[in-house]
């Protein structure tokens, strides 16, 4: 119930507050329908106009039955429905599927005849008895029939109307029967003329829906006895479409109870009340839509139960920097990794967008984070839930995008330094084509690790690491976004197995899978720099070694610098190519000086730490720290 709890407190934090241009929470008793035509009549029930909307997000009043209605017999909304359910004459005009008219008449009525009455539905009222919206809409060429007078199911030409376009094919086959209507009413001195957003009407709804609730009982949600309690739950979680249920309803029928309560109601096992569910739903439905991650089925949302801007779990280190200060410029953090300084100045930069949020968060304000994930179309699970207070998630998120953070090169436009997003990483370890199961299933590895400060899983880490050896089997831009997530990956998991990496070259460490990284740079600088000067575009050996280094770095390494003589003979031929293998030949003996005992001739695999001195040596090549700025420039694919 905890959940249910936090997101009633949420829509009662938020309700009337909602940010500028944001969506606005949908009152209780109330659903969401794509509409497809808008009927105008005035308040006397005369028709005027209609028009095709273009499956437009209609708030609407439901029932607590109708709104998940199923089945063959679905029970009808109170005053916006399908054109089966509001007219009358549907059946004159063929509608091959059953009426429920009575059933709609007879809701509208109770509430027309009641003291939360409208002369908006009153007017609708009206207007249905008339017999006459399906003779209505074929006049105003909204639907169509054909020379038998009968509503078409399918179009004979190929310039299909609209709403043939707008509703979905079943066995190809269109029933506009489907088409679902909402009103605009023309009251006089009463501008506001859609019923989806007059206030009155939704409040005097809600009054009549909450007088009709029989079933009461404890509400274990808010302690309350007596409380309405809510039979069915509440649906369209995800989207519009969503048939899946958090809370299943109660039907009497099948193996529902298997035993275990003689009734429905709910007062046996735990009861919720109705405008809690309500609430509660409305308010997930409402984060969802604005700030969840999804994947597939897959969503998983984080808020401030006070409706506060938190930071995005999911998101990387840069769209963490631009949500806090619009006015940071991450691409700087890019060029300090290039003069050495990348830890500090992204230090910086990160306790800056940590205090953005810090300033307007409470550190006892509750925060919560919810993961939700279906199996069936009809049945939904909370597959993460976790509460924290403001200042213990955010410590978390900080201390996430520290651990993991390294230099990132996601193409021309985007470089920064920080930690990559999940989906990044999922597609990091398992490539770009990777299935929604695989990846929904890693993201859900994954949550544990930024919100629990759990150690990102090894094989994990391992899969990342042996992609980014793998250089020739990427393009040259998802190597290079692969290798600074390797990186990123490492370095985190390493700090969570004490033991500190830093994100400049540390020319005094003297670990042999360090080293053995910061030799292979080396050798793919020196051949990188000769095909230049030959006007070559090709890989360089080390790049087509990569993944043979990594598994076997002292046979593969005595390829790679047997293939060096070429280059290195036509680098000493000219003057400013002897300067600059004069400088690289150097700094190789030096690293060789620098390996312990046997590591050097030493042929098992290389851990990911290759990759960190590979990546840290390059960078210090790159930007020009041993020859001349402008000797070294590799090549690029």
């Amino acid at each position: 119930m905890a959940w249910i709890e936090k997101l009633h407190a949420t829509y009662e934090a938020c309700k009337g507050r909602e940010p500028p241009g944001a969506a606005l929470l949908m009152p209780i008793s109330h659903t969401q329908q794509q509409a497809h035509i808008e009927i105008a009549i005035d308040g006397q029930g005369d028709f005027k106009s209609a028009k095709i909307v273009q499956k437009e997000e209609t708030v609407i009043p439901a029932t607590e039955e109708s709104a998940g209605r199923v089945g063959t017999k679905p029970p009808p909304h109170p005053l916006c429905d399908k054109v089966q359910y509001c007219a009358s004459d549907y059946h004159q005009h063929g509608g091959t599927k059953p009426p429920f008219f009575k059933e709609y008449e007879a809701l509208l009525f109770s509430w027309c005849n009641s003291n939360f009455r409208h002369p908006k539905a009153e007017a609708v009222l009206a207007y249905v008895r008339k017999g006459k919206v399906v003779a209505d809409l074929v006049k105003e060429k909204l639907l169509h029939v054909g020379a038998d007078g009968k509503l078409l199911t399918e179009w004979p030409g190929e310039d299909a109307p609209d709403i043939f376009r707008l509703l979905t094919a079943k066995e190809g086959k269109r029933d506009q029967g489907d088409a679902f209507i909402r009103w605009q009413v023309w009251l006089p001195n009463d501008p506001n003329t859609a019923v989806w957003t007059d206030a009155a009407l939704q409040e005097a709804w809600i009054g009549f829906d909450a007088a009709s609730k029989e079933t009461k009982g404890l509400c274990m949600v808010t302690g309350e006895s007596g409380a309405a309690l809510a039979l069915s739950h509440p649906k369209r979680i995800r989207h519009a479409g969503d048939g899946a249920k958090l809370v299943s309803a109660n039907d009497d029928q099948g193996y529902t109870f298997r035993g275990r309560f003689t009734d429905k109601d709910g007062q046996q096992a735990c009861g919720v009340g109705y405008a809690i569910t309500q609430k509660a739903h409305s308010a997930l439905r409402w984060l969802i839509s604005r700030q969840a991650y999804r994947s597939g089925d897959q969503v998983i949302v984080s808020w401030a139960v006070a409706g506060k801007p938190i930071p995005d779990p999911f998101k990387d280190t840069l769209a963490l920097i631009l949500g806090s200060n619009k006015d940071a410029q991450p691409e700087d953090d890019a060029k300090a990794g290039l003069a050495g300084d990348a830890g500090q100045a992204f230090a910086l930069r990160l306790k800056q967008a940590m205090r953005g949020y810090r300033a307007n968060l409470d550190p006892t304000d509750d925060i919560v984070v919810m993961g939700l994930d279906s199996a069936t179309p009809g049945r939904m699970a909370i597959t993460y839930y976790r509460e924290l207070k403001g200042s213990e998630f955010l410590d978390r998120i900080e201390r996430w995008h520290e651990q993991y953070a390294w230099t990132q090169d996601f193409g021309k436009n985007t470089k920064f330094v920080g930690a990559p997003a999940p989906r990044d990483i999922a597609e990091a370890a398992y490539g770009t084509r990777l299935d929604d199961k695989l990846r929904k299933a890693t993201v859900e590895r994954l949550l544990p690790c930024i919100i629990d400060g759990q150690a990102v899983p090894f094989d994990l880490v391992l899969s990342i690491a042996r992609r980014a050896a793998n250089r020739v089997g990427l393009d040259h831009w998802e190597w290079e976004k692969c290798l600074g997530i390797a990186c990123a990956l490492f370095r985190g998991y390493s700090k969570s197995q004490e033991k500190e990496y830093q994100m400049a070259l540390e020319e005094e460490r003297t670990t042999r899978d360090y080293l053995y990284g910061r030799l292979l740079a080396l050798a793919d600088s020196i051949e990188g720099y000769s095909l230049k000067q030959a006007g070559e575009n090709r890989d360089t050996t080390a790049a087509r070694l990569m993944q043979r280094f990594a598994d076997r770095p002292f046979s593969t390494w005595r390829n790679i610098e047997l293939a060096l003589t070429p280059y290195k003979s036509r680098l000493r031929a000219s003057e400013k190519g002897a300067g600059f293998l004069w400088k690289r030949e150097k700094l190789l003996d030096e690293i060789q000086c620098r390996f312990q005992s046997d590591d050097f001739t030493s042929d098992r695999a290389l851990s990911g730490e290759f990759l960190l001195g590979y990546h840290c040596q390059r960078a210090t090549l790159l930007r020009g720290a041993e020859p001349a700025a402008d000797d070294d420039q590799p090549i690029t694919e």
